[in-house]
Formats: structure tokens, sequence, C-alpha cells
């Protein structure tokens, strides 16, 4: 046995043991060699899945719907959702693949990518060493991304309930909001976050329900519906959808730290299940909120609700969970750069404190993301420009990379799933750069 420093992270080695004929054992299951400190279980993992999924995006869903059309929003997001849950598993089930390879209880996703490009074709093994940071990177800005999107989605709502009694700046409300998030963002145990994720998810839920019951109740607006679209804003229905439906940042955090991971990617598992209520939720409000408020639906549907006490309620019960879900989100950021980037240089100068330091990156990173929501307070903009630049990246193409790489060299890659992960990382480009444009566009547009 032997050990390992790679990428911040000490990883246990078990040597190989000969058979007789002089092959090697080949029954290592990192799963039985994991050390996960309090260890989720299979309900806490789904309410830490459903709560990372379950926010601003499916208030967004119906401004997505009236850019994409009624038929082709609905169609395409089923779609999106069947293939992003798709990616997911191959990434789950290739990190599993590379962690038997290599011998390992488990690699994080940067680690996996490195791992993989060295394992695959010989083209791209000179990209090996690169790839872990280029990852990182992706989900550090997505995950701060996320942490912009809530900080302007609390901010809006709060102003939209408070303005009726004393009207203030958007910019004064997110400097309000920042106090409960600072301290949220302390919390440094993800077992922990479990019992505050359970209370957002239910304070997201019956605030649904609320939205849901007014959008059904309510007279609808009159006009024409439009049933399909077009090209030119498809792009931003394409960023606001992969932004709603991927918890890629945290999924494999959440495999990790599960007491029983072989459940998580089972056929009637944990992923399954949160993605298959996720989509349908979504398309549900997706179809209401734009049948409700036709084209002029804003960047959140509560924000068209009537101002009456109910909806008003409804307002205070999403900021409150948006609220709760900010740390969790901001859990995935400092984590990669607290322990692979900041901690290991830290530890070789020798420096004390270590505790203090990693308290400072927490308001630093939590400052940042405020920055720059003050910066470019556009919502529906800012959901659909870090679903299109990350997530087209993160949730297809890394995904698709990796079963091949994975799988380079042995009897399991057929011609099939070469086609198959080539067109998924096609897709996955095309999409990047399209619905990064489009929305790039747009908010130049909208802050000149």
């Amino acid at each position: 046995m032997a050990t390992q420093q790679a990428e911040g992270v000490t990883l246990t080695l078990i040597t190989e043991t000969p058979k007789k004929n002089g092959s090697t054992e080949d029954d290592y299951d990192p799963h039985l060699h994991r050390e996960t400190p309090n260890a989720t279980s299979n309900f806490e993992t789904l309410v830490h899945l459903l709560k990372c999924s379950l926010g601003t995006g499916i208030l967004a869903m119906p401004q997505a719907f009236a850019k994409a059309g009624l038929v082709t929003g609905t169609i395409a997001t089923v779609l999106i959702g069947i293939l992003l849950t798709y990616c997911l598993h191959i990434l789950v089930s290739s990190q599993y693949r590379l962690c038997k390879k290599e011998r390992v209880p488990l690699l994080t996703y940067p680690e996996s990518m490195k791992v993989a490009l060295r394992h695959g074709p010989s083209c791209l093994r000179p990209f090996a060493n690169i790839s872990a940071p280029i990852v990182d990177v992706f989900i550090v800005v997505y995950q701060l991304g996320i942490g912009c999107v809530y900080i302007v989605f609390i901010a809006e709502n709060v102003k939209s309930l408070v303005d009726p009694i004393y009207e203030m700046s958007l910019t004064l409300y997110m400097v309000i909001v920042m106090v409960p998030l600072l301290c949220f963002t302390m919390i440094r145990d993800l077992k922990r976050l479990a019992p505050f994720s359970l209370v957002a998810n239910v304070l997201t839920l019956i605030g649904v329900c609320v939205v849901v019951y007014f959008l059904l109740a309510l007279e609808r607006k009159q006009g024409d519906l439009d049933l399909w679209g077009s090209f030119s804003t498809f792009p931003l229905f394409f960023g606001t959808v992969l932004f709603a439906l991927t918890a890629v940042g945290v999924v494999i955090t959440l495999e990790n730290n599960m007491q029983n991971p072989k459940s998580f990617g089972s056929t009637f598992g944990v992923l399954n299940v949160g993605m298959a209520f996720i989509v349908l939720l979504y398309v549900a409000v997706g179809v209401l909120g734009y049948l409700f408020c036709l084209s002029d639906c804003r960047d959140s549907i509560t924000l068209n609700l009537p101002k009456q006490p109910l909806p008003m309620v409804v307002l205070g019960l999403f900021a409150v969970a948006i609220l709760i879900s900010y740390v969790l989100q901001c859990y995935v950021p400092v984590e990669i750069v607290w322990k692979t980037y900041v901690r290991p240089k830290l530890v070789e100068r020798e420096v004390k404190k270590l505790l203090l330091w990693e308290y400072v990156l927490r308001v630093g990173l939590c400052l940042l993301t405020f920055i720059l929501a003050v910066c470019i307070p556009l919502l529906g903009l800012f959901i659909s420009l870090f679903g299109a630049l990350c997530l087209s990246v993160l949730g297809l193409c890394f995904p698709a990379i990796l079963e091949l790489c994975s799988k380079w060299g042995t009897p399991s890659l057929g011609k099939g799933t070469i086609v198959k992960d080539i067109l998924i990382v096609i897709f996955g480009i095309v999409g990047m750069i399209a619905g990064t444009y489009t929305t790039m566009l747009s908010i130049v547009r909208a802050l000149s």
C-alpha cells in the first residue's frame, strides 16, 4: 500500500495482488475503500439533488418557453432532460471505471478528467495535466454564477415584496441580503446542510404549488400562442434549460459522500428519481406560466403574480429557500479552490491558522458573487449565460469525453459508443457557442 499526492488530495493506492497465472486481481471496488465521515443517506442525497435543481431555474421556465414556443419548449425540455440525465450517468460510471483502473477509492471530476485523458487516445494525452484546472475553472465559474443569480433573485423578490411599503434600490436590497448569506457560507460540513436543504425544498415546493394554483386560477392574458418559437431566441431557451436542470457541479460530490453510492445511479436510484421529478415539474411550470402571461413573462414568474397577500407570501418563501440554497451551491467552489489550490500552498509555506484562512476564502468568494450581481443585475440573461457557457461543457462535452477515454482500448468501446460520444461533444460545443453569443449580445443591448 502506498500514498500519492494528486491535485491537493492524498489518495491511497492499493497494490495489485498477482494471481497464480500471472494476471492481476480485478475485484477492487472503490466504494468499499472510501472513507466518508458524515456520509449522507439516500434520502439526504436526494434532498441535496432536488435542492440543487429546484432553484431559480424553475421560475425562469415560463420565460424560456416564451422564447422557444409552447410545443418546441415542451419537447426540447424533455429531450434535454433525458440527455442530461444520461450524461450524468456516464459521468458517474466513468469515474467509477477510472477508480478501478487506478485502484483508488474516489476521484473528483477534475482528477477523473486528468486520469481519463492519460488512458485515452494518444492525441489527447498531452492535454491530461492541463485538463484538471480547466474543469476546475468551469465548475467554479458555474457555481459562482449560480451565486450571482441567487443574489439577484432574492433581491428582486424582496424588493417586489417590500416596495409597496417602502421603496429602495435593488443594489441596497443586495447589500441587505449579503448579511445572512455570509453567515450561511460559514457552514463547512455537507451533512449539516441536509436539514437546511430539506427546509428549503419544503419552502420551494410550497411556493411552486401556490404559483401553479394562481397560474390555473387567475385570468390568463389574451393573445396568440407561439407554438414553435424562433430560431434566433432558441439559444436563450437552451441556456436557461441547461442552467435549470443540470446539477453536474455537485453530482460527483454527492455520490462521493453517500453511505451507499451504488444506489445513486441504479434504475430507481437517486439520480433517475430526482431527475424524472425535476423534468416533469419544470415542464409543468413552463407550460402553465407561458399560458398565463404569454410573451410578457418576466425573469421569474413570481414577479408576474398580482400584488395580493398570498403571492407576496410566495415571494418571501422563495427568497428564504434560495437564500438557504446559496450555501450549498457555494460549497463546491470553496472545496475546489481551498483543497486543491489554496490549502496545499499554505501547508507548503507552513502557514498557521488554516481554519481562519478558509473562512477568509469563503467570505471572499461570497463577496465576489455580490460584486458581479451588482454589476450585471440581469437575472434572466445571467441564467442563460452561465447555462450555455458552462453547462454545455460540464454537463455534455466532458462526460462524453470521460466515457470515450475511460473505455479506450477495452472491448466495451464499440463504434456506436464512439459515434454517440462524438455527437454529444459536437452538440455541446454548438450549444455553448450559440447560447453564449446570443446571451452576450442580449446583455450588451440591455446595458447599452
